[in-house]
């Protein structure tokens, strides 16, 4: 393979270093005008692809940083809930006009008392009070745990920020638009006393939209509410969380939009996307091709290598079509030329066995960390193959 490296993991973060943008020459320098006291940033001029956008620098980390590990279940939906996030934003603010900084607008506070149920801090402003039910009953006294689970779960698990700015004619960036992700539960899980067993009580596809899109206009209405938000459009998507023993992350079913000005939210457009487990049961026909190759993938490498422990594939789909191919590889190899020489192996079993036409990523790992990452583009004819030298 020509395109296969091994480069000691040093002079790979020597090579990134080499990488990064000078302000002289590489950069533009503006003014971050919705700072009180004006702000030097900088806008990088190199951006990866169409599909990433650019950051402005220095680097501002969310208002509310850190909720996001505490209020979601595995670390697929952590990351998907922001990338995806992302992905939908791109249907409405341009990566060649946007820059992307994380949100500024909902702190932590605010955010934890939106999260809680409405009776929880009724005693706040009206703007801070939960977006979750009630657990008490018309007279005020507390549900039962089961009652509960089937009347009033936690529908909100975590509220997402981002902001993307634009540049202004006078040489400033200024806030161009938000988007706001609304995590919610597909399982509510709950104890029947306290310490006990917990259980999970599924919630209904067509319930948990409804009452994500009756949270997300009280949101919209709550942001308009800001003097500094009022004439900003803003994107707001619906996540569907997995549950906690997934392998895979939840997707955004929903989307919509309310443009700058307009207390409502316009139609609710769908979301088409889907993350699923190989090999996998599922019956639809569109997952069938995949399932298949991914079986004589596993079977070749169980055919020639058997010092491993299981290989974990998942697929990326969207409006039902393969997009990208995601496989986990755990080995208990100990030698180095064992390692490069299953990594060559693989890949061209990879080549072989899987789709040409889709994004591929495979990570085989030890319990050292990852040992070799193998990379393909959809359509390209060799993979990039790094194998790590610690």
């Amino acid at each position: 393979m020509k395109r296969f490296r091994w480069i000691p993991s040093m002079v790979v973060v020597a090579m990134l270093a080499a990488c990064v943008p000078s302000p002289e020459e590489d950069t533009e320098i503006l003014t971050d005008e919705n700072e009180v006291e004006a702000e030097t940033t900088i806008i990088p001029n190199m951006q990866l692809d169409e599909s990433y956008y650019k950051t402005l620098i220095p680097y501002k980390e969310s208002a509310s940083r850190g909720l996001v590990v505490s209020n979601l279940y595995t670390k697929y939906d952590i990351k998907e809930v922001e990338t995806g996030l992302i992905r939908l934003s791109q249907n409405v603010f341009s990566t060649d006009e946007y820059y992307f900084q994380e949100g500024q607008y909902l702190d932590a506070n605010t955010v934890s008392n939106w999260l809680a149920r409405e009776n929880q801090n009724k005693d706040l402003d009206p703007s801070l009070r939960g977006l979750n039910p009630s657990n008490l009953d018309k007279s005020g006294v507390e549900l039962d745990p089961e009652v509960r689970a089937e009347e009033a779960p936690i529908y909100l698990a975590h509220i997402v920020e981002q902001n993307y700015l634009k540049k202004t004619s006078d040489n400033k960036v200024a806030l161009g638009g938000i988007s706001i992700g609304l995590a919610l539960n597909s399982i509510y899980y709950y104890q029947k006393e306290q310490y006990g067993e917990y259980y999970d009580e599924p919630i209904p596809a067509d319930e948990l939209e409804q009452k994500g899109k009756e949270i997300a206009q009280e949101v919209i209405t709550r942001l308009r509410a800001r003097p500094e938000l009022s004439e900003i459009p803003i994107v707001i998507g619906l996540f569907k969380q997995e549950a906690r023993n997934s392998i895979v992350p939840g997707t955004y079913f929903a989307y919509s939009v309310s443009d700058g000005g307009q207390n409502g939210l316009g139609e609710w457009q769908e979301i088409d996307e889907a993350y699923v487990t190989f090999p996998t049961t599922l019956q639809e026909e569109y997952y069938r091709d995949m399932n298949t190759a991914f079986e004589k993938f596993k079977q070749e490498i169980d055919e020639y290598f058997s010092n491993y422990t299981s290989v974990i594939g998942s697929g990326y789909y969207r409006n039902k079509e393969l997009r990208k191919i995601m496989i986990e590889i755990p080995i208990q190899f100990y030698g180095t030329t064992e390692i490069i020489g299953f990594t060559q192996f693989l890949s061209g079993v990879m080549m072989n066995q899987l789709p040409n036409d889709v994004d591929i990523e495979v990570n085989i790992t030890s319990v050292n960390g990852t040992e070799a990452l193998i990379l393909k583009e959809a359509n390209e004819k060799e993979p990039f193959v790094h194998i790590y030298d610690y």
